[in-house]
């Protein structure tokens, strides 16, 4: 897909020989000739490129990049200033304001190309360097109610305490992670879910957040019924993923349960995918076909962890080395749950990790954790 570049100037002529000039070179043009209409293109087509002049009469080209800085939507969007001032005092005004690059006018085509492909460049470089240095892990129950969220934000919680960690519940109108941490908001991923794929950006995700005393920080669900009713675009949610890679080293994904349609898309951007079984026999199964529809998806079982919750009555349970041939999979950890300290944890908005450290549920989160650190 071409690279979409916004071309900004209220005369025609340079207008149409700049957009031939850089379409020659492979690139889609979009274009306007005024401020108002820069401002409203950026925001609703979300081009990889703005090139920006001043002198226009409406809002020259300085008032125009501010306000591109100034919104979240298209605080990310690099700018080049392309104009006939060639003073220093106009440059430095050019880069207070928020530009990128500045070329004066008349230039050699050449010239003008070269800078576009540094910026794009460099832009690109940075957007891989803060995706990549993210550890991104997925939350998978084999079937509801089988305690994905409590391990997702306990281990969330220990990774939080090294490093900067993020736990996003993709579950609109499921979720009662908010209510049970006490935050006064829980409708940031419904928020992002319900805007068009090309207003996302980092900024606009970072905003959402709710930041916990824990150190952890919460892109989150509610359950409000109304969320359930969402169109959801999976890859409006890919987005949002890639976009919290950029803020955090750790990424944790609640996907609740099963493999919809939501989840499978997920799975392309994760490193691994972390599995919630049960120790009975319904569970295994639902857990064994759950591993083999994902392995058709592409994605391995060596990329995959799964975590034994042992909530299953003693007299019904399966022993665990059973459980892994059954699964033909390792466990890569066990978890008792202690309902009551869950309770109590509940109560006062902690993870029980940070209520009850010493617990053997907390040890055993724990653990869990050090085995991701050391795979990420």
């Amino acid at each position: 897909m071409p690279e979409r570049i916004l071309i900004v100037d209220d005369d025609l002529d340079s207008l149409k020989l700049i957009g031939l000039m850089l379409q020659r070179q492979g690139y889609e043009i979009l274009v306007a000739n005024s401020g108002g209409q820069a401002l409203g293109k950026a925001l609703h087509e979300q081009p990889d490129l703005v090139i920006l002049d001043i002198m226009m009469p409406d809002m020259d080209g300085y008032e125009v990049c501010r306000r591109l800085r100034q919104n979240p939507a298209t605080e990310p969007i690099p700018i080049i200033m392309f104009t006939a001032k060639s003073a220093v005092d106009d440059k430095v005004a050019g880069f207070e304001a928020g530009a990128d690059d500045y070329l004066t006018k008349p230039t050699h085509p050449a010239e003008l190309a070269s800078r576009v492909k540094a910026v794009l460049a460099r832009n690109a470089a940075l957007r891989r360097s803060g995706s990549e240095q993210a550890h991104t892990i997925g939350f998978l129950g084999a079937k509801g109610g089988c305690g994905i969220t409590t391990l997702a934000l306990n281990v969330a919680a220990s990774l939080a305490q090294r490093e900067k960690t993020i736990l996003a519940d993709f579950r609109p109108g499921q979720s009662t992670l908010g209510l049970a941490l006490g935050a006064a908001r829980s409708t940031g991923m419904a928020n992002l879910l319900s805007r068009p794929i090309n207003e996302l950006s980092m900024r606009l995700v970072e905003n959402e957040l709710v930041h916990h005393a824990s150190g952890l920080r919460l892109l989150l669900s509610s359950s409000r019924p109304q969320e359930t009713q969402m169109q959801i675009n999976p890859d409006a949610a890919a987005a949002i993923v890639d976009h919290l890679r950029s803020l955090a080293h750790y990424v944790l994904l609640d996907m609740g349960s099963g493999l919809s349609r939501l989840n499978v898309r997920l799975l392309s951007e994760l490193d691994h995918l972390t599995l919630a079984v049960e120790p009975n026999r319904i569970s295994l199964t639902l857990a064994r076909d759950l591993m083999n529809e994902i392995e058709q998806h592409d994605f391995s079982r060596a990329r995959m962890f799964v975590v034994l919750i042992n909530r299953t009555p003693s007299s019904l349970q399966v022993p665990w080395q059973e459980a892994e041939k059954m699964l033909e999979h390792e466990m890569t950890a066990i978890i008792s749950p202690m309902p009551e300290l869950a309770f109590q944890a509940d109560e006062v908005s902690t993870p029980l990790i940070l209520l009850q450290p010493n617990a053997i549920a907390s040890t055993q989160y724990s653990k869990f954790a050090e085995a991701l650190v050391q795979v990420g």
